[in-house]
């Protein structure tokens, strides 16, 4: 990262040197090399960019969650600032992405211990080699004879139990997190499923590469002698492009595609073979948000008749798919129209109609922060959403 004081100075040279009239470039570089040799790098480099080792726990951030859920520093009691450290975007962002980790496992631990949810590894037959992912279930989500409500999350750095990162950080647990979902929807006698459409892949370190060899090139100097000077060259190049463009350098990492479950829209997709389609509710219903929107209509392209055959309701969350784009047909875009929902981010009042983008499923508008209100959700999913006929809907209350 640029500092002021040698974002000028080379700013300086760069006028000095565009001001040189009738000089080869050859002379030029020499100029602006020669120019350069008398800058103090070092001491230009006032404020280096930290170490980017970052705390494990909450409490080494010296952050918790107080009563109401809102993420607190212990000794102020101030909210999570972003910009800890002035002008140094690219450190407060790394640090911002290691509490993000933190708050994922943070999240994992109350699925467990709240709401009483347990792993499952996906794929079912994983190896204990190969990368592997997981959902969570609550203890009756594959018993429960009556009611399955399944959780699906948008795109993004977001895992199983959460809407939106930043609303947990910046507002609140209630906000972010689907456990108000969970325990709601387990109040009234649901099972629950909550998926991890984002855990698509094992990030490990890509091992270095070997030097490339020189190219041969005509030159009346020793091949040895001209290579350590090629080197030479490449390094200072190399360590002044490091020292201000980008002052630590990371590892370099590669992604290994987990098996069946590779992208959000295959993890569904496999959820749904393995574990929804085997689940002995009559009923199921869907909460999906963005992304999530997307993935259950591709879904039932894949698998229409199931769908349609086990799912009574689904609730959608300013969802962005698209069924001319996914080319769903006529038959999905009806079932979606009498089935489901999209509630979508608008000034409006709660569940005033919104004008639908697409002739697929009505929109209305989420009112004032629909997603931190559960009861209102899990209240019209209980009440089949009014999405169903009359006669179904009496036939499937009866039951």
């Amino acid at each position: 990262m640029l500092t002021r004081p040698c974002t000028f100075i080379l700013f300086i040279l760069w006028i000095t040197m565009a001001q040189i009239p009738g000089q080869e470039n050859k002379e030029k570089t020499t100029a602006l090399k020669d120019l350069l040799s008398r800058i103090d790098l070092d001491e230009l480099m006032k404020k280096d960019e930290p170490p980017l080792n970052f705390p494990k726990t909450l409490e080494e951030f010296e952050y918790a969650f107080n009563e109401q859920g809102r993420l607190r520093h212990t000794t102020t009691g101030e909210a999570y600032a972003f910009n800890a450290r002035e002008d140094l975007h690219r450190w407060n962002q790394k640090r911002y992405e290691a509490l993000g980790e933190i708050i994922t496992r943070y999240v994992y631990q109350l699925l467990e211990t709240k709401c009483n949810l347990t792993k499952e590894i996906v794929p079912v037959d994983a190896t204990a080699e190969e990368p592997r992912s997981f959902i969570y279930l609550s203890a009756d989500a594959m018993s429960n004879p009556t009611k399955l409500l399944v959780l699906i999350q948008g795109c993004g750095v977001v895992r199983a139990g959460q809407w939106a990162r930043r609303l947990i950080i910046n507002q609140d647990l209630d906000s972010g997190t689907q456990i108000p979902f969970i325990t709601r929807a387990q109040e009234e006698g649901y099972g629950v499923m909550v998926l991890n459409p984002n855990e698509n892949h094992l990030e490990v370190e890509r091992p270095a590469k070997p030097a490339p060899l020189p190219s041969p090139e005509a030159s009346d100097e020793p091949a040895e002698k001209r290579e350590r000077k090629d080197d030479r060259e490449s390094k200072k190049k190399r360590d002044f492009y490091e020292k201000y463009r980008n002052p630590q350098k990371e590892s370099e990492t590669e992604q290994i595609p987990i098996r069946e479950n590779g992208s959000p829209e295959e993890h569904v997709l496999y959820v749904w073979d393995h574990f929804v389609s085997k689940a002995a509710a009559r009923n199921v219903f869907v909460v999906a948000h963005s992304y999530g929107g997307l993935s259950l209509v591709e879904l039932m392209i894949q698998r229409e008749a199931q769908v349609k055959n086990r799912v009574c309701a689904v609730a959608m969350t300013d969802s962005i798919h698209n069924v001319w784009h996914q080319d769903a047909n006529k038959s999905i875009q009806e079932w979606l129209q009498q089935h489901c929902r999209n509630w979508v981010s608008s000034p409006e009042p709660l569940d005033t109609p919104v004008e639908p983008m697409l002739s697929d499923c009505p929109r209305v508008s989420a009112g004032n922060g629909f997603l931190k209100s559960p009861k209102q959700l899990i209240g019209r999913l209980h009440a089949k959403l009014e999405l169903t006929p009359p006669s179904l809907q009496r036939t499937q209350l009866s039951k």
